[in-house]
């Protein structure tokens, strides 16, 4: 993990986090609460502004659409909440509506993200020889390592756990998971260093992420998260989600300048992106 002891001035961004989606297009960011929210948010592309609204000890997220319906409408599913509002509505009489609905909403976001995550889990089977992706390429799990300690051939694309062969299934995936999350530190933070120095900005920290809905954020004062799933990718996946959180730092929006400013450090961008946009769920390499 690198971090800068210059980081970017929090005075030049507005005070917000901007998400890399698992299976879509770079969504607008979460918006600061209502309370002071500017009125010149961006719009998605259907006319809808991203919101927020802090609910007890809980921030909600979600889009508002107006429209010429009679009655406040609310709909769930992977991408999170929409809310459509009649536009006569008030933001005050929205609030109460979500308040009032808000165990219903949290429910179903719960329901929609345990279902995201069972759709991409593959079924592995958790013994000597099982394979897991590794950079884009599987990688054989052994059992019985000598001297006691885990060993990786990168040639051999192997992965010798110092574990017996009747070791529990859970032991395995422990084990290998816990391998491939500190590659994954080891690496999103060699490859941050990389394009931040190319881009010249400076980051304040970063950590691994387990999100099941997003690759990657970045927010107004440094931080950056890099789902540690991302391991599973090849080396030009992770390098356009560490090139679009770093690009951030510059621009926080998906405007046209944010996309130049991607391109100017990862020109390969768009075949990265599409990649990502159209990974099946059913398909995804997580563990």
């Amino acid at each position: 993990m690198q971090k800068s002891p210059t980081p970017q001035p929090a005075a030049a961004l507005d005070s917000r986090q901007l998400d890399l989606p698992l299976f879509a297009e770079p969504a607008l960011p979460p918006s600061t609460p209502p309370s002071s929210q500017k009125p010149d948010a961006p719009r998605a592309p259907d006319g809808s502004k991203s919101r927020s609204l802090t609910l007890g000890a809980q921030t909600l997220h979600y889009q508002l659409k107006r429209s010429s319906r009679r009655s406040i409408g609310f709909a769930i599913d992977s991408s999170g909440l929409m809310i459509t509002a009649p536009r006569w509505v008030t933001l005050a009489d929205i609030e109460t509506a979500i308040s009032e609905k808000q165990r219903w909403i949290f429910t179903k976001l719960i329901e929609w993200q345990t279902r995201v995550e069972q759709r991409a889990l593959p079924r592995v089977d958790w013994k000597d020889g099982a394979e897991v992706p590794y950079l884009g390429q599987p990688v054989r799990v052994t059992l019985g390592a000598p001297q006691g300690t885990l060993a990786f051939n990168a040639a051999q694309a192997a992965l010798a756990l110092p574990l017996p062969l009747q070791a529990d299934p859970q032991q395995i995936k422990d084990r290998v998971q816990g391998w491939l999350q500190g590659e994954a530190k080891r690496l999103f933070g060699e490859r941050l260093a990389i394009y931040a120095e190319k881009l010249g900005v400076s980051y304040r920290a970063y950590a691994l992420s387990s999100a099941a809905t997003r690759w990657g954020s970045c927010s107004s004062d440094g931080k950056i998260r890099l789902n540690w799933r991302l391991i599973h990718f090849p080396l030009s996946i992770i390098d356009y989600v560490v090139a679009h959180e770093l690009a951030h730092l510059r621009e926080m929006n998906h405007s046209p300048r944010f996309w130049e400013t991607v391109e100017s450090i990862f020109p390969e961008f768009r075949e990265a992106r599409q990649t990502l946009k159209h990974h099946p769920p059913e398909l995804l390499p997580t563990l």
